[in-house]
């Protein structure tokens, strides 16, 4: 087995290096550097490089993603205004981004996605699943999620890789997204790489303790979903 030795504390490393260099009126650097764009290139490279030899495509992908990183920021932004603005309890924008676990769990889930999409899945993974042991928020960063999407409370929820969820949603705690039954080959191994988790359209809610579970399941626009509610295909 190859060695991942040190790959882990990179990544808490590199996750909390971005969001204080996004967000450095929240964050402090803890660092003896300062966080800039080569460092951001520089430490991406190296964890890329746990899982890719070619240098140049560990550059390019290092360099395609710093390039995106304040499209990245946009979109955590939006996701902050939904939180903010969908909660009463909430006083500011800084408050969300402060006290509200969701702001952490979802900012690595935009982090992480396109690396995803590109193909560094489980650096992504490890990503979210940082994320996940530090707000009980488990989201996979497969999942395709649109803009000013919050997660009000949030422990104990549940997203799965192929949840694809529409712009305008919010959930509350102890929502899962999940998949109602594994596919086998043949020889009894699970099929891998199909739709198993739901679709959810757009400016819904679903209320804490909600399941919705299965590939086929579509949960059309402007729905909202009652607490403790179990919704299969």
């Amino acid at each position: 087995m190859k060695s991942y030795i040190g790959l882990r504390e990179l990544i808490e490393s590199y996750i909390n290096a971005l969001f204080t260099y996004l967000f450095p009126e929240i964050f402090k650097n803890h660092l003896k550097e300062s966080i800039d764009k080569g460092f951001l290139i520089n430490n991406l490279e190296l964890i890329l490089s746990f899982f890719e030899d070619n240098k140049d495509v560990v550059n390019n992908e290092a360099l395609k993603f710093v390039d995106n990183i304040q499209v990245i920021k946009q979109s955590i932004m939006l996701d902050v205004k939904a939180g903010f603005e969908g909660d009463p309890a909430a006083t500011s924008y800084d408050e969300v981004m402060l006290c509200y676990p969701a702001f952490i769990a979802i900012g690595t889930y935009r982090i992480a996605h396109p690396l995803y999409i590109d193909g560094f899945k489980v650096v992504a993974r490890m990503m979210t699943e940082y994320a996940h042991g530090k707000t009980g928020i488990d989201i996979h960063p497969g999942a395709k999620i649109g803009d000013s999407f919050f997660i009000d409370h949030g422990t104990g929820v549940v997203i799965g890789e192929t949840t694809e969820i529409g712009n305008n949603v919010r959930l509350y705690q102890n929502v899962t997204l999940g998949a109602k039954s594994f596919s086998k080959n043949d020889d009894g191994s699970l099929v891998k790489g199909i739709k198993r988790h739901p679709n959810i359209g757009n400016n819904v809610v679903i209320y804490a303790g909600a399941t919705i579970l299965g590939g086929e399941t579509k949960i059309g626009d402007n729905v909202v979903i009652p607490g403790n509610s179990w919704i299969v295909d």
